[in-house]
């Protein structure tokens, strides 16, 4: 069945070089680093911070912080390592392809599906909540909770902008729906527009984030930093659904640090996207690197900054009641009296974070898409450029659908934590890939080199693979469901087409007319 053929990296070096059939080098070390950070900063530092102390972790977030970071980091080494070594679009299925064989490959491509498709759904549900909260703060007025919920959502809230239809079930989330549409359109046109929106967003939202943390800073309360870890004992904290129990495996302690780390991570979730644009970087085997590294550095410092003012400024059982999609504004408003601007500014920060996190994912799941389907892996649908943007429209418009689906009728609590278990899981095979690179193929050009692979590559793994083991029952089921689907469509489809395995050239599929019109 040769189901561990490996793509020739001859051929995949081939395929870098740009050309009338290839997507146009348009994205300089500025923007590929604003990509990184546009992916990162978004749904974690607003949402996942609180929901990680107040469950788990306590004021030793910033610990939980430093723990996924320190998994991102060494698997953050891995990427770069490929990304200036085989500068294409399709990130950690291009590099299995290369090292680890084609079913491998597939394997991780459809496992990307959860990190960038679902990711973007997830984050759609999160900018349509916050969406509601900037029309309610600025204009008063707010979308029916049938109108911007998913159907297996029902209004149990007595008070705040839904306090009038309690009992209400959702129907379709149509804020999530529409940005999902703008952002499409934004990249049908050209990765090089969607690249400058997404570097006005950042500055916008980082500068939010600086301030919170400059403000915040001098009305921190020490004594919300003790203890630092949640103790086993802490007392039992009543919440609208129901009690949280501290004694409870997860929820105390250095296993409630690592238990937060898995939560925070999501936090972290984007910035291998900036790979997936390797074959739109002007030149990518000095400025991949860069981008992936600078940016998540940036971001981890933030982010422990961030954290640390949060949990000082209230108790983090606080945000056990008040948490949820509102709690740097509730952190805001109970503690820093005469800053009220600046919880409305968290909205716009927030809206604005959202934005550029679905943008980069839109964008890293259809360049991943476009790479399998020049392999022959998947349908040539995906791989049809627009004939004046140069970019894969069709599938573009094929994944709004898909994550509108999502976005639209089912709740984020499900579509979230597939995301993080898929992500971990690309991590792993990326941390593995360049291990068995170096060993396989040691006399290989590299721009650059993981430093002390033997050590970088294994530790990766095995902390990614210790954050996934804490994700719970239900997500590996619906990891191995899902995977399941994936390799069905592999031998029913894939072993039929691939390029690599019945020995076709790298564009087979692409149509001879240098314009691209059908």
């Amino acid at each position: 069945m040769k189901l561990f053929i490996r793509k020739p990296l001859a051929q995949l070096m081939a395929a870098s070089k740009e050309g009338e059939k290839t997507l146009k080098r348009t994205l300089g070390v500025g923007s590929l680093i604003a990509l990184g950070i546009g992916a990162i900063i978004g749904a974690g530092i607003f949402v996942r911070t609180a929901a990680a102390a107040g469950e788990h972790a306590g004021p030793a977030v910033t610990i939980s912080f430093l723990i996924a970071a320190a998994g991102c980091a060494l698997a953050g080494l891995c990427y770069a390592e490929f990304a200036s070594m085989i500068p294409i679009a399709g990130s950690a299925y291009t590099y299995s392809y290369a090292t680890m064989g084609e079913f491998i490959a597939w394997i991780i491509g459809w496992d990307l599906v959860l990190e960038y498709a679902l990711g973007a759904a997830t984050v759609a549900i999160g900018w349509s909540q916050y969406f509601n909260t900037f029309l309610e703060t600025f204009f008063n007025v707010h979308i029916p909770f049938a109108l911007s919920h998913s159907p297996f959502e029902v209004s149990t809230t007595t008070t705040g902008m839904y306090a009038a239809e309690l009992g209400t079930r959702g129907i379709i989330n149509l804020p999530a729906i529409f940005i999902l549409l703008m952002l499409t359109l934004l990249l049908i046109k050209g990765t090089a527009e969607s690249a400058a929106v997404n570097n006005v967003i950042v500055i916008i939202k980082v500068a939010i984030v600086l301030m919170i943390i400059g403000l915040g800073w001098s009305f921190i309360n020490p004594a919300n930093h003790v203890p630092y870890m949640i103790p086993a004992n802490a007392p039992d904290v009543k919440t609208n659904t129901g009690v949280v129990h501290f004694s409870d495996t997860f929820n105390h302690g250095w296993l409630g640090v690592l238990r937060g780390a898995s939560v925070v991570f999501f936090a972290f979730i984007g910035f291998d996207a900036v790979s997936t644009a390797a074959q739109e970087a002007k030149n990518p085997q000095k400025d991949m690197p860069k981008g992936i590294l600078i940016s998540l550095v940036f971001c981890t410092i933030l982010y422990i900054l961030f954290s640390h003012v949060l949990t000082g400024l209230v108790s983090y059982r606080e945000f056990l009641v008040q948490g949820k999609e509102a709690s740097v504004t509730y952190a805001i408003q109970a503690v820093m009296h005469g800053y009220g601007w600046l919880a409305k500014l968290v909205t716009i920060a927030i809206l604005a974070g959202f934005s550029s996190v679905i943008l980069v994912m839109l964008l890293g799941q259809t360049r991943v898409f476009y790479t399998m389907s020049t392999d022959g892996l998947i349908w040539p649908i995906f791989s049809k450029l627009h004939p004046k943007f140069r970019t894969p429209y069709k599938s573009q418009w094929f994944f709004f659908v898909m994550v509108s689906l999502f976005a639209g009728f089912i709740p984020d609590s499900i579509v979230g934590d597939m995301v993080s278990i898929g992500t971990l899981f690309a991590f792993v095979l990326v941390c593995v890939g360049i291990f068995i690179l170096r060993r396989t193929d040691p006399g290989i050009t590299r721009p650059f080199s993981t430093p002390i692979y033997w050590l970088v590559c294994p530790a990766g793994a095995i902390i990614c693979l210790f954050m996934m083991a804490s994700e719970g029952l239900e997500n590996w089921l619906r990891l191995f469901i899902w995977m399941g689907f994936g390799i069905i469509i592999y031998f029913t489809y894939s072993v039929k087409h691939s390029h690599v395995r019945h020995g076709k050239p790298a564009d087979a599929i692409d149509p001879p007319n240098p314009k691209f019109v059908e």
